[in-house]
């Protein structure tokens, strides 16, 4: 969940410095799309390991 977090942040900050942008908007962007996404995934693997009980 971090690492996803912590490489869509990267990526973000990478853009920012690529593409200049006074605002950080590509790192919030793509921060809050990491959050997403771990939580999605958290969300499959917990309703996957319920199931199977």
């Amino acid at each position: 969940m971090g690492v996803i977090i912590y490489l869509f942040s990267l990526l973000g900050n990478w853009l920012d410095q690529k593409y200049i942008n006074e605002h950080g908007l590509f790192v919030k962007i793509l921060t809050l799309t990491g959050v997403a996404i771990a939580f999605y995934n958290l969300n499959r693997q917990l309703k996957d390991i319920n199931s199977s009980q």
